[in-house]
């Protein structure tokens, strides 16, 4: 999927408003941060020990660390984490790693996790499957 897929998925879910941050799209759901692109940084870099980016990277919101570190040890090709974000619930994704069917997952779960409860339960309610 690429950029323009991933604004409209995150666009579909309700209170979503698009932003930039840092010059890189963002999306939130209630002024919260869910999903958004994220260009590796320098110290990003090092510590893969890799010297530039190989595709686009998506970072997303988890409910927790452990689901964080969970993804990350089941299928690294695709799920990763830098210092950046230690003690912070995001993954972040290989875009050109991850199937649509996963992605489109893996934002509502970002979805579900950045919304205020009373939402989240709402559009539960709405999409039972």
């Amino acid at each position: 999927m690429d950029w323009e897929g991933i604004r409209r998925l995150a666009l579909s879910y309700p209170d979503t408003s698009e932003h930039v941050s840092w010059g890189s799209a963002h999306w939130r759901v209630h002024g919260k941060g869910f999903v958004w692109e994220r260009p590796l940084r320098k110290g990003d870099l090092e510590h893969l020990g890799i010297a530039e980016q190989s595709g686009p990277v998506l970072g997303a919101r988890v409910e927790d660390e452990a689901v964080k570190f969970a993804l990350a040890e089941e299928d690294p090709a695709i799920f990763f984490t830098t210092p950046h974000f230690d003690g912070f619930p995001a993954i972040l994704v290989h875009l050109d790693a991850i199937s649509d069917r996963r992605l489109e997952e893996l934002v509502e779960e970002a979805f579900l996790a950045a919304a205020p409860v009373k939402l989240a339960k709402a559009w539960l309610a709405e999409h039972p499957d």
